[in-house]
């Protein structure tokens, strides 16, 4: 049974407006593998404080959706509700071209290695068909209730 995309993003990931970078789940093979969409705008917040003018979307907002795509792949299966995946190192991250505000990207992230407390995902993005940005990343499971403030905590 293929799973279900609708409201996939919304509820697998914590993150919300500003910070939530992916737009759309086309593709998903549990467990395995992740296909994605990011349509930058000409208004969007991703580069309103970095290069004023020149309509450059950051590196590590590129990163970012490669990395969110991944979480939305390790955290939508049913053992793992309650759960959040956070990064421990990234050993690759290059950005092969820049990418500008009125592009849209398809990112692509697939489990290299998936363990029930951590793993290591692989990330590609594409302009049309050509590839801008690759990475690599490693990340550890948390629960999410063990990564809240607790009452009184500054």
């Amino acid at each position: 049974m293929a799973p279900r995309l609708d409201n996939l993003i919304e509820r697998v990931l914590p993150h919300r407006h500003p910070f939530l970078f992916v737009d759309r789940v086309t593709e998903l093979v549990p467990g395995r593998r992740i296909v994605g969409i990011k349509n930058f705008t000409v208004n969007d917040d991703a580069s309103q404080g970095c290069h004023p003018g020149a309509g450059l979307v950051p590196a590590g907002i590129v990163f970012e959706i490669v990395t969110q795509l991944g979480a939305i792949l390790v955290l939508e299966r049913p053992e793992m509700q309650g759960k959040v995946a956070v990064i421990v190192q990234v050993p690759i991250a290059r950005l092969l071209e820049p990418i500008y505000l009125g592009e849209t990207l398809r990112v692509e992230a697939e489990a290299v290695k998936l363990r029930e407390t951590s793993g290591e995902l692989r990330g590609v993005a594409y302009r049309e068909d050509r590839l801008v940005a690759e990475g690599q990343m490693r990340f550890a499971i948390a629960s999410a209730a063990d990564l809240r403030p607790e009452k009184g905590r500054a």
